[in-house]
């Protein structure tokens, strides 16, 4: 409840919880408590606990060997609206430099230096082993019940090609300008952080979403790990839009649909993400201050909720 009361502050409607199948720290415990979490959701849900909408997106690490059958599991949860498929073993993708690797786990789980040779070592031949084919599986179990599917840190062009072709729609969190441009002309979605334009830049030394905006390749903003991001972000790229628009204010309804109807309508969503005779009545009351909102009242299908 607390979770939901600061996704509700920061103008959040509807909310992905997202859950991660799979645990990099070796004292972690993640694996077992992940159906309470999921069952958690769903009663909170059920019970009308929450201002939000809650909706499940799981995370799948398609290096660790029990995310196809933990997977498997939880697919069956009905609030299972998104999926993406990532791994997070060293020398490819996010972590293109294993220095960075290791600066993240060992910083983040405080592992000594010879914890973290040994974790390389595994998640590297957990990679070779499984990824490949546990990828293919979940997507192909994703299409097959009409859940929305995304990649995750693809880097090259290749990695986009075989997310498009395993028919993946949505391409969270592409690290290079090239990856990017490689999603728009295969007609996928490109999905980034918010608190990376909030902060400046990557924390793993990847692209920068601001470039993305620049060239036009950016499609969708995510909370990731900052919820009171996503508002402020698209603030801010509306202010820089409206500065090429011949029309003031124009560049924040664009930029609006970036945390709104964009989302929406790639996570299969139809009843909201615009204000329309029709849908949903989730609407927000902001006003700003510079290019920062502050958040007055929000509104959840007509009911009052902030």
């Amino acid at each position: 409840m607390s979770h939901d009361a600061q996704i509700i502050a920061a103008g959040i409607t509807t909310v992905f919880d997202a859950l991660s199948i799979a645990d990099v720290n070796p004292k972690g415990k993640r694996m077992q408590q992940l159906p309470g979490m999921v069952q958690v959701i769903a009663n909170a849900n059920a019970a009308d606990m929450t201002r939000a909408e809650h909706r499940l997106h799981l995370r799948c690490e398609v290096c660790h060997p029990d995310t196809l059958s933990v997977f498997r599991d939880l697919v069956e949860q009905p609030l299972v609206q998104l999926v993406s498929t990532m791994d997070h073993s060293p020398g490819q993708r996010q972590f293109a430099m294993e220095s960075k690797y290791r600066e993240y786990y060992m910083g983040k789980y405080h592992l000594s230096s010879a914890q973290m040779d040994v974790l390389i070592v595994k998640q590297v031949a957990n990679s070779k082993i499984y990824s490949d084919r546990y990828r293919k599986a979940i997507v192909d179990i994703c299409l097959a019940r009409g859940l929305s599917v995304a990649s995750h840190d693809d880097a090259t062009v290749e990695h986009v090609e075989e997310s498009a072709g395993y028919g993946m729609t949505i391409a969270e969190f592409p690290t290079t300008l090239g990856a990017a441009q490689a999603c728009r002309r295969l007609d996928m979605r490109v999905l980034t952080g918010a608190p990376n334009i909030v902060r400046g830049g990557s924390h793993s030394g990847n692209v920068a979403a601001a470039s993305l905006a620049k060239e036009g390749l950016l499609d969708i903003l995510s909370s990731d790990y900052y919820p009171a991001s996503l508002l402020q972000t698209a603030f801010t790229l509306g202010a820089q839009l409206d500065e090429h628009q011949a029309v003031a204010g124009t560049g924040l309804a664009k930029a609006m649909t970036t945390v709104s109807l964009a989302p929406a309508r790639s996570a299969g969503l139809y009843d909201r993400g615009e204000i329309r005779v029709g849908l949903r009545a989730d609407l927000i009351h902001a006003r700003a201050v510079g290019t920062l909102p502050v958040i007055q009242q929000v509104w959840r299908q007509a009911k009052r909720v902030f």
